[in-house]
């Protein structure tokens, strides 16, 4: 089966206030996206790379890459005005059956034997969406007041989501909607069913400059 991993890498860190996105940025001596294309390798070399940039952010990607002597094959397509954009632009490129993984490349801190369990779970079941439980006490917010939320049914998800090619190109056919924060939701929202399964706790999303020193940490626990 042809096996296929989007990493969106489209956004311009705005709220990171750095000089470059964070996927950018280096983490344990390598650019962040660095990590992530390293454990889809790793998990299978003959997985098609897709990496989606922002247009502004071509020419940085082709100086770190050849900085870091990346060898690593990867096809390289603009990101769009949302995260919606980018991964329909990245399903563009890819015109066979499989299974396709798209992956944020705000989270590095993930390993080989992950992504084979999330393409193991996405051959059985059709699809497979990370999901970890929530420790913390949640609230929901009514109006001028709150009230407290049962996290026994509540799940936070991660990156990467597998599913089937012919199936997230069909979901991705619809018009964009704020509503659609992962490929979860696209796919939910054309009535296709959507499977989670076990995430990894240490598969944090960089959002703020002090995430870089939680993930250089984090790497320690996890091996390929």
């Amino acid at each position: 089966m042809n096996k296929y991993a989007i990493i969106v890498a489209g956004g311009t860190g705005t709220r990171m206030k750095g000089e470059v996105p964070k996927q950018f940025m280096l983490l344990n001596s390598k650019p962040v996206i660095l990590h992530s294309i390293e454990a889809f390798h790793d998990y299978d070399p003959s997985v098609l790379i897709i990496l989606v940039i922002h247009p502004d952010y071509l020419e940085l990607w082709e100086k770190l890459s050849t900085e870091f002597k990346i060898s690593i094959p990867c096809q390289v397509v603009t990101g769009g005005k949302t995260r919606f954009d980018s991964v329909k632009n990245g399903l563009k490129l890819i015109n066979e059956e499989g299974l396709v993984a798209v992956h944020d490349a705000a989270r590095p801190v993930i390993n080989a034997d992950f992504i084979g369990k999330l393409f193991s779970a996405a051959s059985a079941y059709g699809s497979a969406i990370p999901a970890v439980h929530i420790n913390d006490t949640i609230r929901t917010i009514d109006g001028d007041t709150s009230h407290q939320s049962d996290r026994t049914f509540l799940r936070a998800i991660q990156t990467p989501q597998v599913f089937k090619v012919s199936e997230l190109q069909r979901a991705y056919t619809q018009p964009y909607e704020p509503i659609f924060t992962d490929d979860g939701s696209v796919m939910e929202s054309a009535g296709f069913h959507v499977h989670l399964t076990e995430g990894l706790q240490e598969n944090i999303k960089i959002t703020r400059l002090q995430d870089i020193a939680v993930a250089e940490v984090l790497m320690k626990f996890i091996t390929t």
